[in-house]
């Protein structure tokens, strides 16, 4: 693979027919939706692309991706590093035929308005499919222990022996 500043959009057909194959770098400033979806964005995504033809002369773009992102702990509070590793095989939507067509190890991708994909975007959308549900460092890093963590019932000195609000009532109807 030959070492190219990976294009912003891109001709899937053409590429596929020219057996196109793009490894380099996007800018971190460039995912403004990851941005606002993590604490922070460390570096720039280090980017690999293949475009060929499959065996039903489908055009496929497969990939990988990396990137690193600062997530906020939710069990501690504190942000941490988290490299986001991605890899993804698309087949661009022409039709309900192509849909039709398509094996379910491909996922589909739109075309822009000039027939083109955009890249920055389709790397950015698999960046934030991959971000973890619930951020937590594990358990050795992380400044909460899990012995102090209580699920379940509460423990017998914790439970406190409170007034029945009602007995107020029990002297009324007497």
């Amino acid at each position: 693979m030959q070492k190219v500043k990976i294009p912003r959009t891109v001709d899937p057909a053409r590429a596929a027919q020219k057996r196109l194959d793009f490894e380099g770098i996007i800018q971190a400033s460039l995912f403004k939706r990851l941005e606002e979806s993590v604490e922070g964005v460390k570096r720039d995504a280090q980017v690999s692309l293949s475009f060929g033809l499959d065996e039903q002369r489908l055009v496929v773009i497969s990939g990988k991706a990396n990137i690193e992102v600062d997530l906020e702990c939710q069990r501690c509070n504190e942000v941490f590093t988290h490299l986001c590793e991605v890899e993804f095989t698309y087949t661009p939507y022409y039709s309900e035929k192509s849909e039709e067509d398509a094996p379910e190890e491909y996922d589909l991708v739109d075309l822009n308005e000039y027939g083109e994909v955009d890249l920055i975007q389709l790397v950015e959308d698999e960046f934030i499919l991959n971000l973890p549900q619930i951020a937590m460092h594990d358990e050795a890093d992380c400044s909460v222990n899990s012995d102090n963590m209580v699920f379940g019932e509460i423990p017998e000195e914790i439970v406190e022996d409170k007034p029945n609000p009602f007995d107020v009532l029990k002297s009324l109807k007497k």
